[in-house]
């Protein structure tokens, strides 16, 4: 079959974040086809074999279902955006080595695009991805280690999860919490990371993955604590270590004072 677009990506979930990279892909050369919610993925797919990537930009809660849809001939092109991503998210699904990253950028509906911190790739993908996105002038690097990109994914997790968590409890934006509720962060923050732990096998630096969160908070002091998906999070972090025979007392208790 003749290739039209060698460099054509297929894009699955086209709300803001994946439009802010379909325009991104588009600036850099990358025709981009949109498979909407309700479109048959593996029809879709079977039409189109030559796309060179496949950016899935679907939300957390719907990413399972998402990923046992796609055939294995797909696997080495499937790149992961998602929030809360750790390596058996993928491995779950016999995909072993997709292109992730770890988006540090906000995009709000009506509201331009606002970096926090440069937005770390790694895998097979990950020069277009990065491209993509300096050219909408966000920062972005690649990472080539596997290592040290787990631990940009365990950073991200630990932000969004203490950030949105204990925002339930606070309110507010993420220099007060951390000028005025560190002891609950730092709570929170540790309940994390235990999940983290379990969930990746090892044992992760507790000071660098809070460097890390710390580096976010940095990158936009005024950033709002708590998101809409804020209960969602909690109640998926629960779920996890309950699970996993994980212990959050300090989740627990934020849970138990939302009723």
């Amino acid at each position: 079959m003749s290739q039209p677009f060698a460099t054509e990506w297929g894009l699955i979930g086209t709300g803001e974040i994946g439009g802010v990279l379909a325009h991104g892909l588009l600036k850099t050369g990358h025709p981009v086809f949109p498979i909407g919610r309700d479109t048959n993925i593996q029809t879709a797919l079977s039409a189109r074999p030559f796309l060179d990537g496949l950016l899935v930009a679907v939300g957390e809660k719907d990413l399972d279902s998402v990923l046992e849809q796609i055939p294995a001939a797909w696997f080495e092109r499937v790149v992961l955006i998602q929030n809360e991503l750790l390596p058996d998210d993928w491995h779950k699904h016999g995909i072993e080595t997709p292109t992730v990253a770890s988006i540090w950028f906000e995009k709000k509906p009506g509201k331009p695009v606002k970096p926090l911190i440069s937005s770390p790739v790694h895998g097979p993908k990950a020069d277009a991805l990065v491209a993509a996105m300096q050219s909408l002038n966000i920062p972005a690097h690649q990472v080539t280690d596997s290592d040290a990109m787990l631990e940009e994914l365990v950073v991200k997790n630990v932000y969004i999860l203490t950030t949105n968590i204990a925002g339930l409890e606070t309110g507010g934006d993420v220099e007060d919490l951390w000028a005025n509720h560190q002891e609950l962060a730092r709570d929170i923050a540790g309940d994390v990371i235990a999940l983290q732990e379990a969930r990746v096998g090892k044992s992760l630096d507790h000071q660098r993955l809070i460097d890390g969160m710390v580096k976010g908070f940095d990158g936009d002091p005024q950033h709002q604590c708590m998101g809409r998906s804020a209960p969602q999070r909690m109640t998926r972090a629960l779920a996890q270590a309950e699970e996993l025979g994980v212990d959050m007392p300090a989740i627990k208790a934020v849970a138990a004072k939302q009723g």
